[in-house]
């Protein structure tokens, strides 16, 4: 089984040096929580157990057979996601990809936000782990309308406090404390946060894929939130990832 990162590269409480040390709003308590977990994330246990719902399944092996490549090269083909898959006719992430390859394999497809869906694409993504993102919206039309549709969900202002993704993740506001936590420009060339997503965050003492997080962003914001897997849903993670090409992959994150 293949190494999983114990350390998030990305915009988390301690990751960059560009946010003073004031503007943590936490207790000496929760840093040294922090601390404790960026050398034992919980969420390995929980990738663990989605490495045992694959081999339910027939393992890599299955997963590349079913994507058509190569065992040696699925790293980093799954460092693509999401991307355009013919048997689906459309841009999916990896989640929905798993739910195919279920489906074909005569099994009950795990629900979007289920535990196990979670796990088992969790540890699916982390397969990716030390590659490159590598997500190509040229590749074809639906992966770039994928991705400008996924920029209009990122930037349209929704709800009655007219709120969009980008209000809070704009390089006027970087580095603005919200809840405890800096903002980062995620819509900045080379964010890495696509890359350590999923992850264990602390206020949820529970794993959350990319998608499960942006629910919780329009929650916040009092938005009405897009359901997992949807068109809408799946653009924005294409559009979040692309913002991050190149970054390495290093799951589980940790996440406040």
């Amino acid at each position: 089984m293949r190494k999983i990162a114990k350390i998030a590269l990305c915009f988390t409480l301690f990751a960059s040096l560009s946010y003073a040390s004031e503007q943590f709003a936490m207790s000496d308590a929760d840093r040294a929580m922090y601390e404790e977990l960026l050398e034992n994330n919980p969420a390995d246990m929980m990738l663990a157990s989605g490495g045992n719902l694959l081999e339910e399944l027939g393992g890599d092996a299955a997963v590349a057979k079913f994507l058509g490549v190569k065992e040696d090269a699925l790293a980093a083909y799954l460092a693509g996601f999401p991307r355009y898959l013919e048997k689906f006719g459309r841009v999916v992430s990896i989640d929905q990809m798993l739910q195919g390859l279920m489906h074909e394999s005569g099994k009950k497809p795990y629900v979007l936000k289920s535990k196990e869906m979670f796990n088992l694409s969790s540890y699916v993504k982390s397969l990716a782990n030390e590659q490159p993102i590598n997500i190509d919206i040229n590749a074809n039309e639906h992966m770039k309308k994928a991705y400008a549709f996924g920029k209009e969900v990122f930037d349209t202002k929704r709800g009655a406090r007219g709120l969009s993704c980008y209000s809070c993740h704009n390089p006027s506001v970087v580095g603005t404390i919200l809840r405890t936590q800096p903002l980062p420009d995620i819509s900045a060339k080379g964010n890495a946060s696509a890359a350590t997503w999923p992850a264990y965050r602390m206020t949820k003492s529970d794993l959350a894929t990319l998608q499960n997080r942006f629910q919780g962003c329009m929650e916040n914001a009092l938005l009405a939130v897009i359901p997992l897997g949807s068109p809408e849903m799946t653009a924005l993670e294409v559009y979040f990832t692309h913002e991050a090409k190149g970054a390495t992959m290093a799951l589980p994150g940790l996440k406040r």
